[in-house]
């Protein structure tokens, strides 16, 4: 079976239930057994929460995406806007529900591509420390939003420990991926693989997803990505890792039930 371990089947602004329903089953029909949906706020990580709780084959993931940093999250909750100056955001300002189908906080992290604002890398900062402090308090992965900030995000990661996780879409360097395997991160490759040059890592510490409904691979761009193109991802990987497709299918498969424990 092949696994989809960052998608966000359940957001109702790309996709409908008739639509989710439907990519569910295109998925299965390509080989996807499970697809793990990704909170970017509180509101949204529990909208993940009700999808995985309809489907068998869905988990998610309680996150704020550093965009959320500077600018109100999607919260019914005062102490989870992460942009009012006046509330101290802490581990215990979130209220997480625990169920068997959480797998993973996130997706945290960094992202500079679009501002370099001293104040607003603080806050995100701030924001990223906090996150991974709650993983830690409640022994779950990462799973991290990495985007020209990995100088500031690995002293940050090496203060909290034990933590594990995932790079979700890495778009490092050589060194950079050196320095998550270095971590023993785990690294999620996608369709940008497909139209890119961007290093990847070894078998053992790859994850195969999509970020569905973005990053569409090759030759499928222009369309709304899907969990059912994991099955085109991981044909294109296993010819670039020169390895067979089952070998990819069953270490990917075997690497995210190493992360996620399930």
């Amino acid at each position: 079976m092949l696994i989809d371990t960052h998608c966000h089947l359940h957001d109702q602004e790309w996709f409908t239930p008739e639509q989710a329903e439907q990519e569910l089953a295109a998925a299965h029909q390509a080989g996807v057994d499970r697809v793990i949906c990704i909170g970017t706020d509180p509101a949204d990580s529990l909208a993940a929460q009700a999808f995985a709780a309809q489907h068998p084959e869905a988990y998610w993931t309680y996150g704020i995406h550093p965009e959320f940093a500077t600018r109100p999250a999607n919260t019914s909750d005062p102490a989870a806007t992460a942009a009012n100056p006046q509330t101290e955001l802490t581990p215990s300002a979130f209220s997480i529900p625990r169920d068997s189908r959480l797998l993973a906080i996130g997706e945290i992290g960094l992202d500079y591509h679009y501002s370099s604002d001293p104040a607003a890398r603080t806050a995100q900062i701030h924001l990223f420390e906090t996150m991974i402090d709650l993983a830690v308090r409640h022994q779950l992965p990462v799973s991290l939003h990495l985007r020209e900030a990995f100088a500031d995000a690995w002293p940050i990661l090496d203060n909290f420990s034990p933590l594990t996780g995932v790079v979700h879409c890495f778009t490092g360097s050589k060194r950079d991926l050196k320095n998550a395997l270095d971590r023993d991160l785990y690294i999620g490759v996608g369709g940008l693989a497909t139209y890119t040059t961007n290093p990847l890592p070894p078998l053992d510490r790859l994850l195969l997803e999509t970020d569905a409904p973005f990053l569409t691979p090759e030759p499928f761009r222009g369309k709304i990505n899907s969990p059912r193109y994991i099955k085109t991802i991981a044909m294109y990987l296993a010819e670039q890792l020169g390895v067979d497709f089952s070998t990819l299918e069953e270490q990917t498969t075997q690497n995210a039930r190493n992360l996620f424990n399930f």
